[in-house]
């Protein structure tokens, strides 16, 4: 067996071949990508030694090839591996030298590889996140040009309803020439997302259909069918998660640490996360501190009011998204919907 390592760019992947008996480099090649190519390359190794690549943004089809030339592929968290390697240079030579040096000593930080059927689904709601942030950046510059005209639309709560739409059109007419025009533009513009947006949803219900685990994920407070597919999806297989906290952490939920001299200061929440994981839960958390009013006596509504009276609006969204992604690990763990956590005063009276 072998240990193979590859530093991937754009157009071009580094491979570092060594030896598992003797620590030394057999073959050091540069591969330019086009289909086919890794796996040629792969062809001279022996077969089932595993091949570390690091999560880079095309990592998906030079996984497919390293498992189609019968290696094992293992991703690499980029961001630990350069920390544990300590390197003040930085070459393509010294990386994948680094990264096999890191696979010898059974330390690389691998992470998990979802399987091509799931790489494939999460497009369609990666997709609708894209398409939902243009539409709301569309939104924001129609407003911005009504208030430079101090133009104000009464008589509806959303100016991009149905009833909205027609008065936003007749105080678009009252632009100046060029204004309007852009203005218009965007309107199309808006309606062209929307409209990607609908066959998206479409697509997705088709696609997912009533999937058990989906369902339960549902039973989250502040979970629907949109959110709830995106943590599905983004989430896979629970067992790669030893705890309901190391989800938590995963999602992004979970706040920096800075203890030193007996002194705790917890940071902003984690940036080095799954993006899509953390905009689903604290989406979420936003949809249950807006109506939170409708139901007082929920524990994600009460645990946002102690936080936000406390510490703010910001740190009580954090608080709730993180209850949402640890309940949603035992959901997943336990397969059972969500329930309401009980408080510690209760269970104290029931044991008496």
């Amino acid at each position: 067996m072998q240990y193979i390592a590859f530093d991937s760019h754009k157009r071009y992947t580094l491979a570092s071949v060594e030896n598992v008996e003797k620590a030394g480099v057999v073959i050091e090649q540069r591969v330019e990508h086009q289909r086919g190519a890794i796996r040629e390359f792969l062809s001279g190794c022996e077969p089932g030694s595993p091949v570390a690549v690091e999560t880079i943004g095309n990592w998906y089809w030079i996984v497919d090839e390293i498992e189609e030339a019968g290696m094992v592929p293992r991703l690499v968290h980029a961001r630990k591996a350069k920390l544990m390697m300590g390197m003040i240079n930085k070459t393509d030579k010294l990386d994948v030298r680094g990264i096999n040096r890191l696979q010898r000593n059974g330390v690389l930080p691998a992470v998990w590889i979802p399987p091509d059927d799931l790489r494939d689904k999460r497009e369609l709601p990666r997709t609708r996140m894209m398409i939902a942030q243009e539409r709301t950046r569309l939104k924001n510059r129609i407003h911005s040009i009504l208030a430079k005209y101090a133009l104000h639309i009464e008589g509806a709560s959303d100016i991009f309803g149905v009833k909205g739409r027609e008065l936003l059109k007749e105080n678009i007419a009252l632009l100046p020439e060029h204004t309007r025009y852009a203005a218009e533009l965007l309107l199309e513009q808006l309606a062209s997302a929307e409209k990607q947006i609908a066959f998206l949803e479409i697509r997705m219900e088709e696609s997912f259909g009533e999937n058990a685990e989906l369902g339960l994920i549902k039973s989250l407070p502040g979970v629907g069918r949109i959110l709830g597919s995106v943590i599905w999806l983004e989430v896979g297989d629970v067992r790669r998660f030893p705890s309901g906290e190391h989800l938590a952490s995963y999602a992004g939920t979970t706040p920096r640490v800075h203890s030193s001299g007996g002194k705790t200061r917890l940071g902003p929440l984690r940036s080095d996360v799954n993006r899509y994981l953390k905009w689903a839960f604290i989406e979420a958390a936003n949809s249950i501190s807006i109506g939170r009013r409708h139901y007082p006596n929920r524990h994600v509504s009460r645990l946002y009011n102690r936080i936000a009276q406390k510490k703010g609006h910001q740190k009580a969204i954090g608080a709730v998204a993180r209850h949402l992604a640890e309940a949603m690990y035992w959901i997943l763990k336990k397969k059972e919907a969500y329930k309401e956590p009980v408080a510690n005063w209760a269970v104290s009276s029931l044991g008496r």
